[in-house]
């Protein structure tokens, strides 16, 4: 596997930032007239970073590394960088710039007093430095900085664009893949676009034309179309059946967390009555549940099946 396609395809610019469009807007706008400190909040692999990236080379041109610190917070989350590295960059005296960008991913990761640390950093070095706090969840972030931040919310890429800029990718490194192989790495990737050019880019290393069950193999995923024909015997009351499909399923090394929450979507399209639908989802929540406390799969999920099969029919 050569470049990454992540970074290969990285955006240079905001005006290349894809499927961020309100964002990008606002960011235009601070980027005429002088940028405060912010926070980007939003899930995994909707353009947090890249945003981020594409404003420092917009603000610094050719001499935007010299300019900016990148620092994930999730490697080091204690008191200790902040006072360090972070406070060490942002009381540098910029040259040539107003000032210069800290860019902290995954800063929800830190520490209360990590936060506190930086709070105060970014009160008295706030005429030498900008601050960029990237976070899935920004309320795990203390109110006081919260409170001196531009909130920028980031939505995950709607479906229709996210197959696109993949199409356009795929085209772009040569690579043929099917329509089906297209929509199951967008229904395992779930918005995270990131992760969907990560299983392509996988799945391209073995062959340069790309299937459907090339996908659920590359990255051990559960196929929908099986998973739903397990659930069907065991509501039709074939437990054994439904069994003999999980059993085939987990030999093939797909988790069972994952089988589960495919069953769990799978419950939204096989017929049934809606109580009856609304009683089983509900249990299936519980044996989620018991899995990731530390259940065995093979039980849990046969428990689970077998209460399927012990429905009214």
């Amino acid at each position: 596997m050569t470049d990454l396609w992540i970074e290969k395809y990285r955006p240079h610019s905001l005006s290349e930032v894809y499927g961020q469009e309100a964002v990008v807007e606002r960011l235009k706008g601070f980027l005429k007239k002088g940028i405060p400190h912010m926070i980007f909040a939003g899930p995994a692999g909707c353009g947090k970073t890249s945003a981020a990236l594409a404003l420092a080379h917009d603000m610094f041109g050719e001499s935007w590394r010299g300019n900016l610190l990148e620092q994930n917070a999730s490697d080091e989350r204690g008191i200790d960088v902040i006072r360090n590295k972070v406070k060490d960059f942002a009381r540098t005296k910029p040259l040539g710039v107003p000032y210069r960008l800290i860019l902290l991913d995954e800063a929800d990761a830190l520490t209360a007093d990590a936060q506190h640390a930086l709070r105060r950093t970014m009160e008295k070095y706030s005429e030498t430095a900008r601050f960029i706090l990237i976070a899935n969840y920004s309320n795990k972030l203390i109110d006081p900085i919260q409170s001196r931040c531009a909130i920028f919310r980031f939505r995950p890429l709607d479906r229709e664009k996210a197959k696109q800029y993949l199409v356009s990718v795929l085209e772009k490194e040569g690579i043929k893949a099917s329509a089906g192989a297209i929509e199951a790495v967008l229904d395992i990737a779930e918005g995270d676009m990131r992760r969907a050019l990560n299983i392509m880019q996988s799945c391209s290393s073995t062959s340069d034309s790309i299937e459907e069950k090339t996908v659920y193999e590359t990255v051990a995923a559960a196929e929908p179309g099986r998973v739903k024909a397990m659930i069907a015997l065991a509501l039709k009351g074939e437990f054994i059946g439904s069994r003999t499909v999980l059993l085939e399923l987990l030999g093939e090394g797909i988790a069972g967390e994952d089988i589960m929450r495919e069953a769990a979507k799978q419950l939204y399209s096989v017929e049934m009555e809606e109580p009856k639908r609304a009683a089983v989802i509900e249990k299936a929540g519980e044996f989620e549940w018991r899995l990731a406390s530390g259940g065995n799969p093979q039980i849990q999920i046969e428990a689970f099946l077998a209460f399927l099969a012990a429905q009214p029919k």
